[in-house]
């Protein structure tokens, strides 16, 4: 797990080299233990290592290929490179990292070597006799990979914050991406919240030459629906063997790891199948609070004790997170809402001494463990009744849709939907603000966000699977990526620490993704899962009612960090783009306990604030 920076330029900045030095430096933390460069005529390349597999200076980058021809910076982890290792038998290897191994994969299949890649990675390779740069990114979008084209240079890095660390970009925010980051929390692929600013899309490549750049996918999740066969009991067999795997293979590491225990199913299904894998006893840590109705340490605890781990429990009071939040909001490379959690527990366990640890994110997104999943099932097993109601839902949303309250307006967004399809309810129930709220209080006149507009393209192919993968593919598509995983990445490598997340091995989603409703259908949270586990899980932890792992914010912002809270939300009202003081109002609602305001609809507003101001982003 590391940082890559570059800048190609074609002659075209003689300054290229010291611009990725400051771009490196800028993201020092995501590699502690080495830093490197390399630059010729054409290119500047810059990395910071954080070091996991062969720790030799050996498998330092950027790293030159054994010819001479091709120079490599990496980002992630490369899960099968002892299989792929025993297949590039014409290749001599001077290292056992999988940094060589990726390297010599592309010395014998060029950038075709993507499909032959489990992992998580994003990675630049340039090939200095044929004048050409190759991006790639991994198939499930783990590791990030931003650019920026000036026309003059083309810039990458796996952070916003280093490319603005090139002196290259004058800062401003994009409108499009202020408005999906307040519908979802987020910003999609292509936009990255800073205008001109860019994500390279999950599962594609890029290739740069000095006439022409050029984008193509190389695996999608709609790609295909595979043929599942057996019974009942053969699949639930089979997802167990997957499962199995896609944890064992996240567990290869020449430095110890732990693992993220909060108590929940998915992380004691992590550990329980890390128990199966491992040697040695397993390090696990639990992020605990005084407010007891937050607090899910005592499952933490049940599971520790049944598989034997090295427990740790970090209580976490709101005078200690009061001294955190501001570190939290300094590590996020982009604005939001969540992820300070993670930030937290990722500090304590690298201080604990480790550099890697798996976490369970992503099972509820797999196997229906939302809500939202039972809703648009049952929506479209009832959805000719729906239509037929058509011009009562249409009366219904009009009164609706003028209600002071944000969550009124999300109903009468869903009762105006002409059909119950993916594209059309999946949105509105990730929504955090509706979009008639969003104008309230923004100048702005865009009304849809880049997710809906791409499930209405993909619609076609979305609709090839059952109902529940449906749902777990627009959540892909939408929180998973651009939220759940961001977060995970920004958070934990502020700190220096490499976070693995088993359940997104593209084999298993392919897998899960083609299991019919009628076998996922959740009669308790996570069924399915559960009963390929069994009985590994024991029934206190698997039978109780669920809880987010969030932070107690709601009480805070009302309390201990009202005066931050409000210092945001003051300057930010004061930005042309923000409707001022239909803002401050918005505010003063909130404190004033109006249960139609959320804590998270205005914590958005003190982190988005809080990011512009430390980024330098003007209006």
């Amino acid at each position: 797990m590391c940082g890559i920076t570059g800048i190609l330029h074609y002659n075209k900045f003689s300054d290229a080299p010291e611009r990725v030095g400051m771009m490196t430096k800028a993201i020092a933390h995501r590699g502690p233990d080495a830093e490197g460069f390399y630059d010729d005529p054409c290119i500047a390349l810059g990395h910071r290592r954080l070091s996991i597999i062969d720790l030799s200076g050996a498998a330092n980058q950027p790293f030159i290929g054994a010819a001479g021809n091709y120079v490599l910076v990496f980002n992630g982890e490369i899960y099968n490179y002892l299989e792929l290792k025993k297949r590039l038998t014409d290749y001599h290897f001077s290292t056992s990292s999988d940094t060589e191994v990726l390297m010599a994969a592309f010395c014998k299949w060029g950038i075709d070597c993507v499909n032959e890649l489990e992992g998580m990675f994003a990675f630049a390779i340039w090939d200095k006799h044929n004048e050409t740069l190759w991006l790639a990114r991994d198939r499930m979008g783990v590791k990030p990979l931003y650019f920026f084209n000036t026309g003059n240079a083309f810039a990458f890095s796996s952070e916003k914050r280093s490319l603005l660390a090139s002196g290259l970009i004058d800062p401003s925010i994009d409108q499009q991406s202020l408005f999906e980051f307040l519908s979802l929390q987020s910003t999609g692929y292509p936009n990255a919240i800073i205008k001109n600013i860019h994500q390279l899309k999950a599962g594609c490549f890029m290739k740069l030459t000095p006439n022409q750049s050029e984008t193509r996918s190389y695996w999608s999740i709609t790609d295909k629906k595979l043929k599942i066969e057996g019974d009942d009991s053969i699949i639930r067999k089979t997802l167990f063997d997957k499962m199995n795997e896609a944890v064992g293979k996240r567990m290869m590491s020449d430095v110890p790891m732990g693992a993220f225990l909060s108590g929940g199913i998915d992380s004691s299904a992590v550990v329980a199948l890390m128990s199966l894998n491992a040697k040695d006893k397993i390090n696990t840590f639990n992020l605990s609070f005084t407010e007891k109705e937050y607090d899910e340490s005592g499952y933490a605890d049940t599971i520790a004790k049944r598989f034997g781990t090295s427990h740790t429990r970090h209580l976490l009071r709101p005078e200690d997170f009061l001294e955190q939040v501001v570190a939290g909001l300094d590590a996020m490379d982009s604005p939001t809402a969540d992820g300070i959690n993670t930030f937290v527990l990722s500090g304590a366990i690298r201080a604990a001494g480790l550099k890697v640890a798996l976490t369970g994110i992503g099972g509820d997104e797999l196997f229906a463990g939302y809500p939202g999943f039972t809703r648009f099932y049952k929506l479209n097993n009832a959805s000719a009744g729906y239509q037929l109601s058509y011009p009562l839902r249409k009366m219904a949303s009009l009164l609706l849709e003028h209600s002071s309250s944000n969550k009124n307006k999300r109903l009468a967004e869903m009762l105006a939907i002409s059909d119950t399809s993916i594209s059309n309810v999946y949105p509105i129930i990730r929504k955090i603000f509706s979009p008639d709220l969003i104008r309230q209080l923004v100048n702005t006149d865009i009304r849809q966000t880049g997710l809906e507009k791409m499930l209405k393209t993909e619609l076609c192919y979305i609709q090839q699977f059952d109902l529940f993968s449906q749902y777990s593919i627009a959540e892909y598509m939408g929180y998973t990526q651009h939220t759940l995983l961001k977060d995970a990445d920004q958070m934990s490598m502020a700190v220096g620490l490499e976070i693995r997340e088993p359940f997104f091995d593209h084999q298993l989603v392919e897998y899960v993704l083609s299991i019919p409703d009628h076998i996922k259908y959740p009669n308790y949270p996570k069924q399915l899962m559960v009963e390929a586990l069994e009985p590994l899980l024991p029934n206190e932890v698997v039978h109780r009612k669920k809880q987010g792992f969030v932070l107690p914010w709601e009480k805070w912002m009302r309390a201990e960090l009202q005066s931050f809270c409000a210092s945001q939300i003051n300057g930010l009202s004061q930005r042309d783009f923000i409707k001022g003081d239909a803002l401050l109002k918005y505010w003063d609602r909130f404190l004033k306990h109006d249960p139609s305001v959320r804590w998270m609809e205005l914590w958005q507003f003190v982190v988005l604030g809080y990011w512009l101001n430390k980024n330098g982003i003007k209006n």
